[in-house]
């Protein structure tokens, strides 16, 4: 589903004297099937930003669309229930929002509350289990007497369960460890190319950013400050760091080793580690020039 926001602004308590303008005339549209990293120090809007994808909030002024659903400041959006069916969110910390006493239940709470037949929701259990790498014996189990890696996968397969179109990640790998954040990255990796979804991302992780989106959108202060491939973006460093960013690890890397050593190296999904072996061949080479 394409998303787009036209001149859309947000705010809070109006008329008010606590009135706060977090979105102010942001406009930008994220394709169909796109993987889409929103970024920005606290306070930039990225939240207010996420709320408008299901319709948690409404513009104060101007449009929000996904797919054939649109939010306008002046008209009764009556089409939410529905659009919630089209778009999942996984919030920080989702395995708080668990509560059934099994697996199964928790699960199976959203597809049953829309509506959705007691077999189709045995197999979205099933399939969404799988999709998070969990095993079906464990559906009679409670869920708080998982591993909290285990419960927010859990959590994770509550909202796949519903058959999104559209998947919103809010910091999903908080409080993980760094293996922990890297499956759960991947995980989502997997799924948007394998069901074909168009993912929102909104991270404080320049790293996750880099790796996994096509298109980065870089918020200040309620606005687009910046947007492009995650190379045209992580490339502007001065730009990044006037709005309190830093460009990723290996983005810094590489350009160091550029500027202090006059290599050529461009960045092409290597990790460190990969940089660190190029580096040493470079070494090499220039060990085996003097001898």
């Amino acid at each position: 589903m394409e998303i787009t926001f036209d001149k859309v602004s947000y705010i809070y308590q109006p008329n008010t004297p606590f009135e706060h303008k977090a979105l102010n005339d942001v406009s930008f549209t994220i394709p169909s099937g796109s993987f889409v990293a929103i970024i920005g120090h606290t306070g930039s809007g990225k939240s207010t930003l996420l709320q408008h994808l299901n319709g948690l909030l409404s513009p104060t002024h101007g449009e929000v669309s996904i797919g054939e659903f649109t939010l306008k400041s002046d008209a009764k959006n009556k089409q939410l229930k529905s659009l919630r069916k089209h778009v999942g969110v996984v919030f920080q910390y989702p395995e708080h929002q668990l509560f059934e006493e099994t697996i199964y239940k928790d699960i199976a709470f959203g597809p049953s509350n829309f509506g959705v037949e007691e077999k189709e929701i045995d197999e979205r259990i099933y399939t969404s289990l799988q999709a998070v790498g969990l095993s079906s014996d464990m559906l009679e189990r409670s869920p708080f007497d998982l591993s909290g890696g285990q419960m927010r996968r859990v959590a994770i397969a509550g909202v796949l369960a519903m058959n999104p179109e559209v998947l919103v990640l809010d910091e999903p790998t908080a409080g993980l460890d760094p293996k922990g954040q890297t499956d759960i990255m991947d995980m989502f990796y997997d799924l948007h190319h394998d069901k074909g979804l168009t993912t929102v991302l909104v991270t404080h992780s320049m790293e996750d950013a880099l790796a996994y989106a096509d298109h980065v959108i870089v918020m200040d202060h309620g606005e687009v400050y910046m947007q492009g491939s995650p190379l045209e973006v992580f490339t502007q460093k001065l730009q990044l760091n006037k709005v309190g960013l830093e460009v990723p690890e290996v983005i810094e890397l590489i350009t160091t080793l550029n500027d202090e050593l006059g290599m050529t190296m461009e960045y092409q999904g290597q990790s460190l580690k990969e940089i660190a072996a190029a580096l040493l061949e470079q070494v090499k080479k220039g060990a085996a020039t003097y001898e």
